[in-house]
């Protein structure tokens, strides 16, 4: 289809037909898309879980509220931030860096290179490391004195980096979910549920939060509800 063809079939699907499966292999290539979606830094700080086993699918309709999505689901992914990996990450970014580049001393690196490697083990750091809070709101006040004299980067705090890696998460989910409807598959976004007993079910860390959980399927006709419906466009739209 055409990427606006896609856009406009897309909806969020409450009914999927029972009778009509899926190709988890397709649905992995979707999600193998939707990595592709851009992200804050480059730092990819998601993961993403699909849920095929009849076993988990009941349990996971079952924390998210038995909705109608949920319970004729054929297949469900639940999309996880990791905000606990930046550390991983931050390694991960400047080998990848000393492969491209080579190992070499730090004058022989370009400008270029030299500021992918500050920016990575400086920069980054200082964005997300954080120590029960205290260093955000400690960072936060210092970015917020600096910016009475020039413009300055101030989500600086633990609840802004949280911010920061749900957004991020949130795109690679549109991607997913377009992906899914040119495959002719379709999806419903829940934020309805109970994401503790989901993070139990999944084995997931402390540090590991639930964006979203969507459910995938082949839409019937009453899938759909209703007609979809939008503000004025002039309310939204502001040009400056």
């Amino acid at each position: 289809m055409e990427f606006k063809e896609v856009v406009l079939k897309r909806r969020s699907v409450r009914k999927f037909d029972p009778n009509k499966k899926l190709d988890s292999k397709i649905v992995r290539d979707c999600l193998e898309l939707a990595t592709l979606a851009p992200n804050s830094s480059n730092m990819q700080l998601w993961e993403f879980y699909h849920v095929t086993s009849p076993d988990k699918l009941k349990k996971l309709s079952n924390y998210c509220f038995d909705q109608n999505a949920a319970k004729t689901a054929q297949q469900m992914v639940v999309l996880v931030t990791r905000k606990d990996k930046w550390k991983t990450r931050v390694r991960w970014h400047v080998k990848m860096m000393e492969g491209k580049f080579g190992k070499k001393k730090w004058e022989d690196y370009s400008k270029r290179e030299r500021f992918a490697f500050t920016y990575y083990k400086k920069i980054v750091p200082v964005t997300y490391a954080d120590f029960g809070g205290i260093l955000g709101w400690i960072k936060y006040l210092f970015y917020w004195l600096i910016g009475f004299f020039r413009p300055i980067y101030r989500q600086a705090r633990h609840s802004d980096m949280r911010v920061v890696v749900h957004k991020t998460q949130a795109l690679a989910a549109q991607n997913f979910m377009l992906a899914m409807t040119d495959a002719g598959y379709d999806t419903c976004p829940m934020e309805g549920s109970d994401t503790l007993r989901i993070k139990k079910l999944l084995g997931l860390p402390f540090g590991a939060e639930i964006n979203m959980v969507i459910a995938c399927g082949v839409r019937l006709p009453e899938g759909v509800y209703g007609d979809r419906i939008r503000l004025p466009f002039e309310e939204v739209y502001h040009k400056v």
